[in-house]
């Protein structure tokens, strides 16, 4: 065959082969996967799930931290590249003051290219949740569960701490969250509920608090979740409400459908926490409010 001819043929078989790979479509380059989220979480016991097996080896056994806290959920369904110093018995003091020795402040792991951040705090503060629980604790089992001592004692000395100490101090660290890190989204978290609304059957065995003073431990955790709400609001950060979502999974629960386990006859290692299932379901609602799947 002459070269002219050979050359046509050669040519047509090239067009014929262009024209082919453009009505199959041609296969896109392939695109680099996206960069993991810089995911740091904070907080107290709430956040480190403190009470909850198995501890988690790399942190101080005075943190009670599990592996199997809501950050470490978040960071396993979303692939995010993952610092927890969350520690229990934090107050927003251990944000920028080392908690315990070897266990640095916890703004500590901020950088400026941090892309998500969550935190439960301020139930530490004032020791608002401790004092509480043992004083209203021990009036309940004074007056063997009957009338409202621990109201009568302290009236609103608990929620007046949370107004006029821990509300400033959360939105001074939220604030200093958004200057460590400008480019985060950060979640707040509230508290969810460790009481019922009012005091039910059988209650009393399990969680030593007086009748009338049900609703008073009630409304006092309601002013703190309202001042981190109100404090996540002037700041920019999302709150992640669990008042709703914990509803009927309170300490008073039975076992198998509370989130939080009682003072007396629960599972965890630390009481009045939460148990697998609550840091589970701060986790789905904490993904659930960002978007992460």
């Amino acid at each position: 065959m002459p070269f002219r001819a050979t050359h046509r043929a050669l040519s047509a078989a090239v067009a014929a082969a262009a024209i082919a790979a453009v009505g199959l479509g041609a296969a896109a380059p392939a695109q680099a996967a996206p960069d993991p989220l810089d995911y740091v979480a904070l907080g107290d016991s709430y956040s480190a799930g403190s009470g909850v097996l198995p501890l988690d080896p790399s942190a101080s056994l005075l943190c009670a931290r599990t592996t199997k806290n809501y950050p470490n959920l978040l960071a396993d369904r979303t692939g995010a590249d993952f610092t927890d110093v969350t520690c229990g018995g934090a107050k927003t003091e251990h944000f920028t003051t080392a908690q315990y020795p070897g266990v640095p402040p916890q703004f500590d792991a901020l950088r400026a290219d941090t892309d998500l951040v969550t935190l439960t705090i301020g139930g530490n503060d004032n020791n608002t949740f401790i004092s509480a629980i043992v004083a209203c604790g021990g009036l309940g089992v004074l007056t063997a569960g009957f009338g409202s001592p621990c109201k009568d004692t302290y009236g609103s000395s608990f929620s007046d701490d949370i107004a006029q100490k821990t509300y400033p101090a959360l939105k001074a660290a939220l604030n200093e969250i958004r200057a460590r890190s400008p480019k985060a989204e950060v979640a707040i978290l509230g508290y969810p509920w460790i009481v019922p609304a009012q005091s039910v059957p059988g209650c009393f065995l399990k969680l030593p608090i007086a009748k009338g003073d049900v609703p008073y431990l009630r409304q006092m955790q309601a002013d703190l979740n309202r001042a981190v709400e109100r404090a996540a609001d002037e700041t920019g950060a999302t709150f992640v409400d669990m008042a709703a979502a914990s509803e009927g999974h309170d300490a008073c629960s039975p076992a198998g459908t509370r989130w939080i386990e009682p003072l007396l006859f629960g599972t965890n290692i630390v009481p009045v926490h939460p148990n697998a299932a609550g840091e589970a379901a701060m986790a789905d609602r904490t993904a659930a409010v960002l978007g992460l799947r």
